[in-house]
């Protein structure tokens, strides 16, 4: 009996420094020996192969045309993230449906709220509850910027065997993230400033009107789990008839009802709106595609907008 308790005991003993060894350096071009990284949206695992480079694995939760809001786990999550090394998530409420999960993971290692980094006086309220803070930071490059920065600061301390890679991808990327926004704030300028309405399905876009200069009406709130009724539908209606507004917006991840309503009734007002285009607000693009990065997502977007108010 003793001897089968040493065996167990060694074998246990060798699979942890078998386990100890997953951040080694490989130059075979496999996962082994890579930081393990479990992300919820596109956009955080993104920066994050952006910043972890050829050192991470990174796997995202929700893909293209997932709504965050209304996500719940399943078994494969679970199971995803207790492999993980270490977790990126937005935070906010963003997941709401995950928050214990997030508390429980919290406890066996890394779990990272990266817009909960953000300090709390460049972040918007809810305009309907003050006390929540708005979570779709990633709208505001320059808030991204800090979100990528937690990142980094995450995998340094995870990993620091690494940290010049991660120290110097975030430098690069950064500087991408500074092109982005130079490139955007020069397409604004096509459109006149009284064209600056973005009416969309919900209010994603808060961070975006703030930084460039938009008004931003959002038929449902903050979560795609609130409500609207005939009042919000005849308030953009009304704001699109006062101020001219041809072009309204569905997104990739919210049904096309609630606009088809605005659109709809615009039209019995007599006044004629089109949808100006799809934009991606809480998910990516496709795997492989400019807009499955955050980067091709954010210049889709300030091109549709451009393009359909212009």
């Amino acid at each position: 009996m003793k001897k089968l308790f040493f065996v167990g005991f060694v074998f246990l003993f060798f699979g942890s420094l078998i386990g100890c060894s997953t951040n080694a350096e490989n130059t075979d071009g496999s996962t082994e020996g890579k930081v393990k990284v479990v992300t919820t949206i596109a956009q955080i695992g993104d920066i994050t192969e952006q910043i972890g480079g050829e050192a991470v694995e990174v796997e995202s939760l929700m893909g293209p045309g997932v709504d965050p809001h209304l996500y719940n786990a399943v078994q494969g999550d679970i199971k995803k993230l207790d492999e993980a090394d270490i977790i990126f998530y937005n935070g906010l409420h963003l997941e709401g449906q995950m928050d214990q999960i997030f508390e429980n993971m919290e406890q066996e290692k890394p779990t990272i709220a990266v817009a909960e980094t953000i300090p709390d006086n460049e972040l918007l309220a809810d305009p309907e509850s003050p006390g929540i803070s708005d979570p779709h930071v990633w709208f505001d490059i320059s808030l991204w910027k800090q979100a990528a920065e937690a990142v980094r600061d995450g995998l340094i301390e995870l990993d620091p065997d690494n940290e010049s890679i991660y120290n110097e991808n975030t430098s690069n990327y950064l500087s991408e993230l500074d092109d982005l926004e130079a490139y955007a704030k020069d397409r604004f300028t096509e459109i006149p400033e009284e064209s600056r309405v973005l009416v969309t399905a919900h209010d994603a876009f808060n961070y975006f009107g703030e930084a460039y200069g938009f008004d931003v009406i959002g038929l449902q709130g903050l979560s795609t789990e609130s409500d609207y009724g005939v009042n919000d539908v005849q308030h953009i209606i009304d704001t699109l008839v006062e101020r001219n507004i041809k072009g309204v917006f569905v997104e990739s991840s919210v049904s096309e009802r609630s606009i088809n309503a605005v659109v709809e009734g615009a039209k019995e007002a007599g006044h004629d709106v089109a949808i100006g285009g799809e934009l991606y607000s809480d998910a990516m693009g496709e795997a492989g595609t400019e807009e499955g990065t955050y980067i091709g997502m954010f210049r889709h977007n300030v091109d549709t907008i451009v393009e359909s108010l212009k």
